[in-house]
């Protein structure tokens, strides 16, 4: 797969944010993308887009959560492709705020979503992988599948298992090296997901300055699929949680609730919302969420990399500065 083009990409959750930038990825790279979303429009729009700058694209309304939609998707990419080369499972959602004030079936719906979702997806890619004998899943995590997010229990959760959902297959799959299981991790990223995800904190959201843009995932995307990697994660703050909870679970807990509750205790008010989980909203059609823009700031690679140069000069001028003195003494 490390040409890419022709090969046939089914992308779920589409129609925005990560998803939509990945589609737009993979059509310049000469793949045909089938889209998927529950939204109509938004995704009959990216299909034109991908098919003006790649080869045929088609856009295929699904809510992830129907295992009979899934299946669906899965004939329709066959039936105009004739086969599926990679399947992304990139649909998902969450629910912001004390667990007990949220509605429970906003919690089901976000375990339906992030975690029955995928395993929708691979129920219907799977079989048509092991009849070709090649082919690569990709399932979405994020940084909340290797530590724990407070006040975002369900989100949590669902994340927690799908990672373990992609190490099981992964391990079911291994007398078959030509189909692989991939799992994405990235940290914070400029999406409309705040937009799209239910509130009930009662407070305004500010998902911080660290946010990488949406196509510095989709350029994962697309790498992982040429190369296929077990585990991949995206952004230093995702590297740093895996490594901090590995090695002192509870400490990493007990600073990130910190963290998270004075943050809460500083907000503004703002009323409850129950985003797009129980039906589709209008806003957030993007791949961005405008959030950087608001705040005039740089992707957080950007900002990773400034910061390094600062060290690096920094550490450069405090060296020469201690050289130059101790030249200064061997000269007396």
């Amino acid at each position: 797969m490390k040409n890419l083009r022709g090969a046939v990409v089914v992308i779920a959750g589409a129609s925005s944010g990560i998803g939509r930038a990945a589609a737009l990825a993979f059509a310049r790279e000469g793949a045909h993308v089938v889209a998927a979303a529950r939204r109509r429009e938004p995704l009959d729009r990216l299909a034109e887009e991908c098919s003006r700058i790649g080869p045929a694209a088609l856009a295929v309304p699904t809510d992830v959560t129907d295992p009979e939609a899934v299946e669906a998707l899965a004939r329709a990419a066959e039936d105009r492709f004739g086969r599926i080369d990679a399947w992304i499972n990139n649909a998902g959602t969450g629910v912001f705020g004390p667990f007990q004030d949220a509605p429970l079936d906003l919690h089901r719906r976000t375990v339906e979503v992030n975690l029955f979702g995928a395993m929708h997806g691979a129920y219907a890619a799977l079989p048509r992988f092991l009849e070709r004998r090649r082919g690569i899943l990709v399932n979405m995590v994020s940084l909340g599948g290797w530590a724990p997010v407070p006040f975002a229990a369900a989100y949590t959760a669902s994340k927690f298992g799908l990672r373990g959902f992609s190490a099981s297959l992964r391990q079911e799959l291994r007398r078959h090296p030509q189909i692989h299981v991939c799992a994405v991790f990235p940290a914070m990223v400029d999406t409309p997901g705040f937009v799209h995800g239910a509130n009930v904190s009662g407070r305004t959201l500010d998902p911080g300055p660290m946010l990488y843009a949406p196509e510095e995932v989709a350029e994962t995307l697309v790498h992982v699929v040429r190369h296929p990697r077990d585990e991949i994660a995206v952004g230093w703050p995702a590297r740093a949680a895996q490594a901090a909870y590995a090695l002192a679970p509870g400490p990493t807990e007990h600073l990130i609730g910190i963290a998270l509750n004075r943050a809460l205790d500083r907000a503004r008010s703002a009323p409850v919302t129950h985003g797009a989980l129980r039906a589709p909203v209008p806003d957030g059609t993007a791949s961005d969420g405008g959030w950087r823009a608001r705040k005039g700031l740089p992707s957080a690679s950007t900002l990773s990399a400034i910061g390094v140069a600062v060290l690096a000069a920094g550490a450069a001028v405090a060296l020469g500065s201690r050289l130059g003195n101790r030249s200064e003494r061997s000269k007396r």
